[in-house]
């Protein structure tokens, strides 16, 4: 016996219009999880070119050069340029009308002076890094903590106090409740590292990715975490900059892309 219509359209109907909708759905699904990815990579896959000058912290040096050559295979038509020197100093320099695109601190301090002046972008936190105890290989002063640092018989360098690491070895110390006679006081970390691994100082505060630098030069004594301090590194674009396109495609791979492995693997801590 047949099965009156009335009852397989009941039947059918529902099927055919589910079969219908689901592909529907799904390539709209499928449409906006694109878009959503595509964004991101078009941005950041976009090609640059021309020069680009960077003023950098002094302790970002090994990494952005890493950063460089990377990014060379990624952007090679973006040329860099380097400045790097203490923080407090390549402020100054911008401030006195110095070409630069990008800047990079090792503090906010340094940026917020630029920020006020309304001389770069809203800048963005890239890395973090934290201060360790520079010594000559093997320790030869048996020097164990801050505390050492205020010693008679040993001869101690920091950095200026306009520098980000004087600022941040001054606080160390004060935490600890030490007080230090440097003999001098250097210009950036660059500088108070070379005094101890030259041999014309016993010992410096600088960060554990200037420790790791020094090599086989220098050696570190760890400072506790209730004596240390943590630096903070924001990044920003300047605003006279005559190439906004290759300083965008810079600070996003420092920020996003694989200037984030080549600082990790110098030591520098997430953002």
């Amino acid at each position: 016996m047949s099965v009156p219509r009335p009852f397989r359209y009941r039947r059918v109907l529902p099927a055919v219009l589910l079969a219908l909708l689901v592909p529907l759905a799904c390539s709209s699904d499928s449409s906006t999880t694109a878009t959503a990815s595509s964004a991101p990579a078009s941005s950041s896959g976009s090609k640059a070119s021309g020069p680009v000058t960077v003023f950098a912290a002094a302790s970002l040096t090994e990494s952005l050069n890493d950063a460089q050559t990377q990014l060379k295979t990624q952007q090679p038509d973006l040329s860099v340029t380097y400045n790097f020197a203490g923080s407090g100093a390549l402020v100054t320099q911008i401030q006195q009308g110095a070409p630069a695109d990008v800047i990079a601190t090792a503090d906010t301090d340094s940026m917020k002076k630029l920020t006020d002046a309304n001389m770069v972008e809203a800048p963005v936190t890239f890395a973090k890094n934290k201060l360790e105890i520079l010594v000559q290989p093997g320790n030869p002063k048996h020097i164990t903590g801050l505390s050492d640092l205020g010693r008679s018989d040993i001869i101690f360098v920091t950095e200026d106090d306009t520098v980000p690491a004087g600022k941040y070895s001054a606080q160390a110390l004060s935490a600890a409740g030490v007080t230090v006679n440097p003999v001098s006081k250097e210009p950036d970390v660059k500088s108070a590292v070379a005094k101890v691994t030259s041999g014309e100082a016993d010992a410096t505060i600088v960060y554990v990715t200037d420790v790791i630098a020094a090599g086989s030069k220098g050696e570190g004594v760890v400072i506790p975490d209730d004596q240390n301090v943590m630096a903070t590194y924001p990044i920003a674009i300047v605003k006279t900059t005559n190439n906004h396109a290759g300083a965008q495609a810079f600070v996003d791979n420092i920020v996003h892309g694989s200037g984030q492995d080549a600082l990790h693997a110098r030591g520098f801590q997430p953002a």
